[in-house]
């Protein structure tokens, strides 16, 4: 975390803001961690810009100017525009709790723009490198309930559209019984909110096939998935397996965990399936950031329609 300096009343009303983020908002550690990163590194700045360890008054008093010398200090170090947008958020959030708790009021943070960030297009692998990432990772190790953890893993990543700290915080008592077919999971997403995903047949026989083989004795309030110590698989445990299948099958860089689930969207998306549907699948807030799967398949379409139509094929036409 960088390194800053504040008077003790800021230090307090930074606590009261984290206390506030993690009890009332219901925010994860992940997300805490990097709003405590960019509010220090914003106090970092503002002790260089000021020339003294900020107080409660110095920063009521921060004009439109000062904001943007900040937003250009970060552009300065090469700071990408989606991360400068989460730190404007960030700061904004701190400034909310500040004014609701009467302890300083700044009217230009709430005027602070930042910079529209690049429209992104999520990487998906194709269908039939998703498959054959599923089953191959499962070859990869020598303990074989451990290779049938890794491919329940991927495949229900990819076969329910889950993010990575969704599979991995799951427990054994929210899965569908064996034999239940196409069946549903209750699954806690961002902001602690729960959407109901449903589970293909092939994905819950896989996840069942696993835990036969787990030689571990766990209840329904255990973790699903597990290390080699009987406690909750590490997320860099399970991304440092999806590596080994992408380096043995020479997959591109972007083949992480999180792409299965990408893949997941963009294909039900090319198989005719609804932004909505798919909204709410994904547990995406807003339809604006399920909307750039369109964007995907948009690209895929002009991609087969240059390979595809004799006109294409001409040069010169």
């Amino acid at each position: 975390m960088t390194a800053f300096s504040a008077e003790p009343s800021v230090i307090a009303a930074i606590q009261e803001w984290q206390d506030w983020l993690r009890h009332e908002r219901r925010a994860s550690e992940h997300t805490l961690t990097g709003y405590a990163h960019d509010l220090s590194a914003f106090l970092a700045f503002l002790g260089e810009h000021l020339g003294y360890a900020p107080g409660l008054k110095e920063l009521a008093g921060l004009s439109a100017i000062d904001f943007r010398g900040y937003l250009a200090r970060r552009n300065n170090d090469g700071l990408s525009r989606t991360s400068t947008a989460r730190a404007v958020s960030t700061l904004k959030s701190f400034f909310r709790l500040l004014e609701r708790r009467g302890l300083a009021e700044n009217a230009a943070i709430l005027a602070l723009r930042p910079p529209r960030p690049h429209k992104s297009i999520p990487k998906a692998l194709s269908a039939e490198d998703a498959l054959e990432a599923i089953e191959t990772i499962e070859e990869l190790s020598d303990e074989p309930w451990v290779g049938k953890r890794d491919r329940a893993f991927l495949a229900l990543l990819y076969g329910c559209g889950l993010r990575i700290g969704e599979a991995l915080g799951l427990n054994r008592g929210q899965l569908p019984p064996p034999g239940a077919g196409a069946d549903s999971i209750r699954v806690t997403g961002k902001g602690n909110k729960q959407r109901l995903v449903p589970m293909l047949p092939v994905v819950l026989s896989g996840l069942h096939d696993y835990l036969d083989a787990c030689p571990f004795d766990l209840g329904p309030d255990d973790p699903v998935f597990v290390g080699v110590r009987g406690k909750r698989l590490n997320p860099g445990v399970a991304q440092k397996r999806v590596r080994m299948v992408r380096q043995l099958l020479r997959l591109p860089e972007t083949a992480t965990p999180h792409a299965m689930r990408h893949s997941f969207a963009t294909h039900l998306m090319a198989g005719g399936g609804d932004l909505r549907t798919i909204q709410e699948l994904l547990g995406h807030a807003s339809l604006s950031t399920t909307q750039r799967y369109t964007d995907v398949d948009a690209a895929r379409l002009q991609s087969v329609h240059a390979a595809a139509h004799p006109r294409a094929r001409r040069s010169g036409s």
